[in-house]
C-alpha cells in the first residue's frame, strides 16, 4: 500500500460535473490476463491492463516464479511470456501479494498443484487479516496442502505443491475468487473437476480460460456448474481489458446526484455477472443510457451516459449481491440523497474486504450527519437529510475513499479526507479525473 502519512485531502463541496471519462481497466480481468498468460504457451499481449497496485502485485508474484512480464505502465501494451502449465519455478522468497485478496486467493489455486514445489504467500497487514480458508478448504477436497495462521485461515500461508485429484466441489459462498482458484487447480488435476456455486458469481475466468484453450464447460441453472477437464494446454492470446464497471459506478452515482451533471463513461465492461449496479440505479430511476454496445475479446462493452435526475430509495439483498458487491459503498452514498428509506441486506461479505466496509461506511457517513443504521448483513439508510462537511478517513480502503469524495461534493460545507491515496489501489487517476470533470 501507499504510505498513509500524507496530509488529508481537501474536498470542496458543490460544483457541477460534465464531460467524458475513461475509467481504468477492469481489475478482475487484469489479474486473470496476467495469471492465464503466465501458464499459457507463447506470448500473451494485454491492452488496457489496470496499472494499479493490485495487478502489479500479481505480476510481481509471477515474475518471482520465472515469468517474464514487461513493465506495467499506463497506456502501454503489456507482454507476458508464458512458461506453460507446469513451468512456474519455486521462488527463493516469500510471494508478496500486497493488499490484493484476488492475488492471494487465485495464487492458492494456481500453486496447489505444482507437485514437489513449496511456496509461501503473504501481504500487508490488511490482507493478513482476511479469510483464506474459503479457498483452502475446497482446495483440500482436491488434495491440496495449504497451511497458515489461525488453522490455515490467515496469511502468511504455506503451499506444498501436490498432484491434485479431480473432484466435484460445492463452494460455500458465491465467490469468483474461490471459483477461479478451483478452476486454476483443476487445470493440472488427475481428472475432471466440477465447481458448483450457490449463486452465479462473475464469470471472467470461464470466458477467458475458454479463449486461452481450456477444456471447460458451463452448465446447470444460471451457469452455476463449471467443469474442467485437464490435459488441454493454454495458448497465449491478445486480451483487451474493458473499463471496470466498479470504477464507473462512482461516476454513475455522481452524475445522477449532482445537479445539472452530464457524464459519459467510455468503454465500460457490461458483463451480466457484474451489472447489478445498473439494475439498482434503474430501480432508483437514474437516467442512464447504454451507447455503442459491442463485444471485445468475449466481453460485452459499451459507453454509459448519465444525467442528473431525482432518485427513489432502493431495496436489494443477496440475490443481486454477487453482481454488485464492490458497489455497495457508493450506493450507500446514493441512498443518503433519496427521499425515503433504502435497505441493503445479504452483504456480510463486505465485512471481510480491505476493511469492514459496512462498518466503515456507516461510521464515515454518520460523521457527515447521515441517518444510517448498521446490521450484521447490511445497512438501512433514511435519505433526504442534508449531509454536512466533515473530517473523513478512507480507513485505507480504495472504494471508501472514492465514495466519500462523491458524498463530500454533495455536502453542505467542505470536508477533508485522510488517506485519500488509497484510491490508487484500483483507480490511480481518480483525483485527476474528478478535478478535470468538475465545473
Amino acid at each position: 500500500m501507499t504510505p498513509t502519512h500524507k496530509s488529508p485531502r481537501e474536498l470542496k463541496a458543490g460544483g457541477g460535473l460534465s464531460g467524458r471519462v475513461r475509467v481504468p481497466g477492469d481489475k478482475s480481468i487484469s489479474h486473470r490476463a496476467l495469471l492465464f498468460g503466465a501458464i499459457a504457451e507463447g506470448t500473451t499481449t494485454i491492452e488496457g491492463l489496470l496499472p494499479a497496485e493490485d495487478p502489479i502485485s500479481t505480476a510481481a508474484c509471477l515474475r518471482a516464479m520465472g515469468t517474464t512480464i514487461s513493465p506495467i505502465e499506463d497506456g502501454k501494451l503489456i507482454t507476458v511470456e508464458g512458461v506453460g502449465l507446469d513451468g512456474l519455478q519455486e521462488p527463493g522468497e516469500v510471494l508478496d501479494c500486497g493488499n490484493s485478496g484476488t492475488t492471494m486467493r487465485l495464487m492458492l489455486g494456481l500453486l496447489a498443484g505444482r507437485n514437489g514445489r513449496h511456496f509461501v504467500l503473504s501481504g500487508d497487514a490488511s490482507l493478513r487479516r482476511r479469510p483464506m480458508q474459503r479457498v483452502g478448504q475446497p482446495l483440500a477436497l482436491m488434495g491440496a496442502d495449504v497451511r497458515g495462521r489461525n488453522g490455515g485461515n490467515l496469511a502468511p500461508l504455506a503451499v506444498q505443491g501436490r498432484k491434485l485429484r479431480g473432484a466435484v466441489v460445492g463452494t460455500p459462498v458465491a465467490s469468483a475468487q474461490v471459483k477461479s482458484a478451483l478452476l486454476l487447480a483443476a487445470l493440472t488435476a488427475d481428472g475432471p473437476t466440477t465447481v458448483i456455486e450457490p449463486a452465479h458469481s462473475r464469470d471472467h475466468s470461464e470466458r477467458m480460460l475458454k479463449a486461452f484453450g481450456a477444456d471447460l464447460d458451463v452448465g446447470g441453472e444460471m451457469g452455476r456448474h463449471v467443469s474442467v477437464k485437464p490435459g488441454a494446454s493454454l495458448t497465449g492470446q491478445h486480451v483487451v481489458v474493458p473499463g471496470d464497471i466498479s470504477s464507473a459506478a462512482f461516476w454513475l452515482v455522481a452524475g445522477a446526484l449532482v445537479p445539472g451533471a452530464d457524464l459519459t463513461i467510455e468503454n465500460v465492461g457490461l458483463n451480466p455477472t457484474r451489472t447489478g449496479v445498473l439494475e439498482v440505479l434503474e430501480q432508483m430511476g437514474a437516467r442512464i443510457e447504454v451507447l455503442n454496445r459491442r463485444d471485445v475479446a468475449g466481453e460485452p462493452v459499451g459507453d454509459l451516459r448519465v444525467t442528473h435526475g431525482p432518485l427513489k430509495p432502493f431495496n436489494f439483498g443477496e440475490e443481486v449481491m454477487p453482481r454488485l458487491v464492490d458497489e455497495v459503498p457508493i450506493l450507500s452514498v446514493a441512498a443518503c440523497f433519496c427521499e425515503g428509506e433504502s435497505r441493503i441486506t445479504g452483504a456480510e461479505e463486505l465485512r471481510v474486504k480491505e476493511t469492514d466496509r459496512l462498518a466503515v461506511m456507516a461510521r464515515q457517513l454518520k460523521a457527515m450527519g447521515a441517518d444510517i443504521e448498521e446490521h450484521p448483513d447490511g445497512l438501512t439508510i433514511r435519505g433526504g437529510r442534508p449531509l454536512k462537511g466533515a473530517v473523513l478517513d478512507s480507513e485505507t480502503d480504495h472504494r471508501v475513499a472514492m465514495s466519500l469524495a462523491i458524498a463530500a461534493m454533495m455536502a453542505e460545507g467542505d470536508s477533508t479526507l485522510a488517506r485519500s491515496e488509497a484510491a490508487a489501489v484500483s483507480y490511480p487517476t481518480f483525483w485527476d479525473d474528478l478535478t478535470r470533470l468538475r465545473n
